[in-house]
């Protein structure tokens, strides 16, 4: 099956679920990657049980807090 994953084709050769997504694109902190699933943020609660399909569009996005510039 054919998904995008942060604007790249990635071919995955079985049916897998959020969880293992991440896992097959060795994302070492799962806990701090938010996961848009065909322009929707997914619930993390919900990764183990919503499976992607063909054609979706995975988004991985990375939040990181920020100091001030001193102004």
């Amino acid at each position: 099956m054919t998904i995008r994953v942060n604007g790249e084709e990635k071919l995955l050769e079985k049916e897998v679920n959020i969880l293992e997504l991440l896992t097959l694109q060795e994302v070492k902190m799962v806990e701090m990657v938010s996961v848009e699933l065909n322009g929707e943020i997914l619930d993390r609660d919900d990764f183990e049980t919503t499976l992607v399909k063909e054609n979706d569009a995975i988004e991985l996005l990375y939040f990181m807090g920020g100091g001030s510039f001193g102004f």
